[in-house]
């Protein structure tokens, strides 16, 4: 085998379990996505770009939708939310970190702690505003 974790793979989603999807890595090895790494819907069948999560000593292979790697979600994350914000007219959406994990994940198709994790960066980054009731983009 030779994956290692953090190659970028094609997945073809196979079948729902209740841990998740068993899917098919590159046309040749069975992985399992977990349901928790899931924000987008997914169907038998569909092809999906994923990433090696573990590669574990049984040999069974974790895989997710996500890059692995905190600067590689962070950047992704980061890079969502920042279109979001020029993609909205008014320059602010109506999400905090009070906001809930289904609303969240509704409209950024992400969980609330990665969210939360790349309004941090971008607040530290000075490129947005938190108010009480949502988040604003800090105009250049």
């Amino acid at each position: 085998m030779d994956l290692q974790e953090g190659d970028k793979v094609q997945l073809i989603i196979e079948t729902e379990t209740t841990l998740g999807y068993t899917v098919l890595i590159d046309d040749e090895f069975d992985g399992l996505l977990y349901r928790n790494e899931i924000f987008q819907e997914l169907e038998e069948n569909m092809e999906v770009i994923g990433y090696i999560k573990t590669i574990r000593e049984d040999g069974k292979i974790d895989v997710s939708l996500r890059p692995q790697g905190f600067r590689n979600v962070i950047n992704s994350d980061v890079d969502k939310i920042l279109t979001k914000l020029n993609d909205s007219r008014e320059g602010f959406i109506l999400l905090t970190d009070k906001s809930s994990p289904e609303s969240i994940k509704f409209h950024l198709k992400m969980s609330k702690k990665s969210f939360k994790k790349a309004v941090g960066n971008l607040y530290k980054q000075k490129q947005i505003i938190i108010k009480s009731d949502r988040i604003e983009l800090i105009k250049a």
